[in-house]
């Protein structure tokens, strides 16, 4: 019975549909979605992140979202606040009697949020990042490789991301254990299963359709507010790759060419990322993504 549950999750790759069912699934139970997202954090920054607002309007009733458009562009928002943040809404959403919806694609802010884990709020390391500044991805990449347990790898696509995430790394290595410093909630765990054609083929059409809505303007428009490149780059795939277009260092073809390469490996990452989860412990009940609306709240509700 899904009474029995304090949390329902949806995960799955990009473009799979989760925000859409999230929502519908949300209109049914009269409950509200909690994003686990860490770029929809940021305001302004919409057509990059996908924030499909459109999405939380189901038959004409708007669904309640949360932590969405909570931090301003240039911040580092990260998983140890991302935890906070979520426990806070949840309490109160449990303590209004409903079942919160956490909904989204960033694996390590899921699983944080499944295993309670206690995690530690990691200062910058100005002498490591200093000593790795000139080292190129690939190398970070390999670096990163060569840890244990990996607490963020799931985007890394630009060297600011992959070095954060090695600072990251060596914080823990230097540190205790982890440990749970919240309770787990409760969880069904629900993962939208779809072909690995499919998938390309929705990312590659949500990506010129994007371009069309005006990613690059939104990335002008950033920069014209008072954000660097770099401010931008860091946050990694759109904003990585239309930066360098509109700053010039790409032509509009190499970034597309670029782009689409970059978010089909993301893609693949978070799906490493969920069988990890599932090596790790935690059931995914996996629903295709192709059935109708209806039909995978059905499976879900009669789990």
């Amino acid at each position: 019975m899904i009474d029995n549950y304090e949390l329902i999750t949806i995960l799955g790759p990009t473009a799979c549909g989760k925000t859409a069912l999230a929502a519908a699934l949300a209109a049914r139970l009269d409950s509200e979605v909690i994003s686990a997202d860490s770029r929809q954090v940021y305001r302004r920054m919409d057509i990059g992140t996908g924030k499909d607002f459109s999405d939380y309007t189901v038959n004409g009733r708007r669904i309640p979202y949360h932590l969405i458009d909570i931090r301003e562009p240039g911040e580092k928002y990260n998983v140890f606040e991302f935890q906070h943040d979520f426990f806070a809404v949840f309490e109160t959403l449990r303590n209004a009697g409903k079942i919160p919806i956490l909904c989204g694609g960033t694996g390590m802010y899921i699983e944080a949020v499944l295993r309670g884990y206690k995690l530690l709020d990691v200062p910058p390391n100005p002498a490591l990042r200093e000593s790795l500044k000139d080292v190129p991805l690939s190398e970070l990449e390999r670096i990163l490789a060569g840890y244990k347990t990996l607490h963020n790898k799931t985007d890394v696509d630009s060297a600011q991301r992959a070095i954060r995430a090695i600072e990251i790394e060596e914080y823990y290595r230097m540190q205790a254990p982890e440990t749970n410093d919240f309770k787990a909630p409760h969880s069904l765990v629900v993962g939208l299963d779809i072909s690995r054609e499919l998938r390309r083929e929705r990312i590659s059409r949500r990506l010129r359709s994007r371009l069309d809505e005006g990613m690059a303007e939104e990335v002008r428009s950033l920069l014209n507010s008072g954000l660097t490149p770099n401010d931008l780059i860091y946050y990694g795939l759109e904003y990585k790759y239309v930066t360098q277009y509109v700053t010039g260092e790409l032509s509009y073809d190499e970034m597309l060419h670029l782009l689409e390469i970059a978010i089909h490996r993301f893609a693949k990452r978070q799906m490493t990322w969920f069988r990890g989860m599932e090596r790790r412990g935690i059931a995914i009940t996996w629903i295709d993504a192709g059935l109708p609306t209806d039909e995978k709240i059905d499976k879900i509700i009669n789990r």
